[in-house]
């Protein structure tokens, strides 16, 4: 059902993934932990929630009692870590982890966030993602941002938000997400739409553009990659990403 390699995974390993289409495009794109405890913990989009759960034949109203909160930045670790029993320095970038946080028990810990920063989202039962929040904003670190700002800083990190700029018409060569497609699932062929996919790598290049001035609207057409006749084209990402290594 998706492209990635979930069985070379090691137990609490995750992975971005795409559920890709008939037609060589993406339904959604997602990630997908393999635990420890015998089970895969896929986080998905919301937006995409109905499609997701009816492509993957689950009861969508079992998933609810849980919330999720992100906390981004290079001095995550030291804002979370007083809430926590365990040593969040073992926790590197896409692995996951079940733990009490602030004193409520089933959380679980991705270190993620799809910002390009250092960070952790927490997936918390609902009847505690209050005492969560206030807990963190009792440190004068932290601050409350919505989706608007994260979505700036997934923009410098060069990563693509579903339903903006990839949907069910875009390829994983298009959106540079060939990564995601694992080396043993290219050699099998066995995803939906490699026959169309594949042959696409050496065809398409995503690249970023860059302006000064004005910006040039959304969803505008650049027919010549250029913005008043300046070159725009750049490398990505346009900011530096920074994801724990545990170095």
């Amino acid at each position: 059902m998706i492209v990635g390699d979930v069985a070379e995974l090691t137990d609490n390993q995750g992975t971005l993934t795409l559920f890709t289409n008939y037609k060589g495009g993406m339904n959604d794109d997602l990630i997908v932990t393999k635990t420890d405890q015998g089970y895969l913990y896929v986080v998905s989009n919301a937006g995409c929630a109905d499609k997701d759960t009816a492509n993957m034949k689950l009861d969508w109203q079992s998933l609810k009692q849980l919330a999720m909160v992100w906390i981004q930045s290079a001095s995550m670790a030291q804002v979370l870590q007083s809430g926590l029993t365990d040593d969040l320095s073992k926790l590197t970038f896409m692995t996951s982890t079940l733990a009490t946080v602030f004193g409520i028990q089933g959380c679980r810990l991705t270190c993620c966030g799809y910002t390009g920063e250092d960070g952790v989202e927490i997936s918390v039962p609902k009847s505690g993602v209050v005492a969560v929040t206030e807990h963190l904003l009792a440190n004068s670190e932290v601050k409350l941002a919505g989706l608007g700002a994260r979505d700036s800083l997934r923009l410098e990190a060069g990563l693509c938000l579903y339903g903006n700029d990839i949907d069910e018409s875009t390829t994983p060569v298009e959106a540079t997400l060939l990564w995601t497609i694992g080396k043993r699932r290219r050699q099998a062929n066995d995803f939906p739409s490699a026959e169309i996919i594949l042959p696409q790598i050496k065809a398409r290049k995503r690249v970023g553009l860059v302006s000064s001035g004005p910006p040039v609207r959304q969803h505008t057409p650049i027919p010549r990659v250029e913005v008043r006749k300046k070159p725009v084209v750049t490398k990505m990402p346009f900011m530096p990403t920074n994801y724990y290594s545990g170095q």
